[in-house]
């Protein structure tokens, strides 16, 4: 299911959901980065970002896909994905295959709805790319897709929200990093997507 043939035959017939926005929506794009595992005949990666930490920021500290806010100078989402992508860890996507995008998720940092819509665009490029991160990144990571999709990577934690300890679910990357929240529900729309059986790991 995660050879790459296969997931841009599921991108190319699927509508993603998409809300409509009101005046004061805050719209965003990330850009989910794909590439054939380097050395290896088969396999396939997919490109995390470890946010920096930063005061007041609802997303400090997390795993992401890289993106940001849709600026009037963006043609669209996909192109806010990729202006996103370059300023923050100096990769051009231009040259990447655009394989489609995902369902659009509404923004909820630790529980708390906002009037803000976030969509996920999907890109598959070659090779070993270096990176230039700014300000906003600390690190980026590449993992195995098929550990992720499996479900042997699936785990949980429990983090402090509104004062009492939860239980978050999901992915235990490399080094420890853990991928929960809004990404983590990207990266259940986005297996749903590729096979609508799917069926997510037990959850807590």
């Amino acid at each position: 299911m995660h050879k790459l043939n296969f997931i841009r035959e599921r991108l190319a017939g699927h509508q993603p959901e998409t809300f409509d926005p009101t005046e004061t929506t805050r719209q965003a794009a990330v850009a989910v980065i794909l590439r054939p595992t380097p050395g290896r005949n088969s396999g396939t990666d997919i490109l995390f970002i470890k946010r920096a930490e930063k005061d007041g920021d609802p997303w400090s500290g997390h795993m992401a896909f890289p993106g940001g806010h849709l600026e009037p100078s963006d043609a669209d989402l996909q192109a806010a994905s990729m202006r996103e992508t370059h300023e923050e860890i100096g990769l051009d996507l231009s040259p990447a295959e655009y394989l489609g995008a995902l369902d659009q998720q509404r923004a909820m940092p630790r529980g708390r709805p906002l009037n803000m819509l976030i969509a996920p665009h999907v890109f598959m490029l070659d090779g070993d790319p270096l990176f230039d991160i700014n300000y906003e990144v600390a690190e980026v990571v590449w993992t195995d897709l098929a550990l992720l999709i499996s479900g042997e990577r699936h785990t949980w934690e429990t983090r402090p929200m509104a004062g009492q300890p939860t239980v978050f679910n999901g992915y235990r990357l490399e080094r420890g990093h853990f991928v929960w929240g809004l990404t983590y529900r990207m990266l259940k729309s986005f297996f749903a997507t590729l096979n609508p059986d799917w069926q997510p790991p037990p959850e807590r």
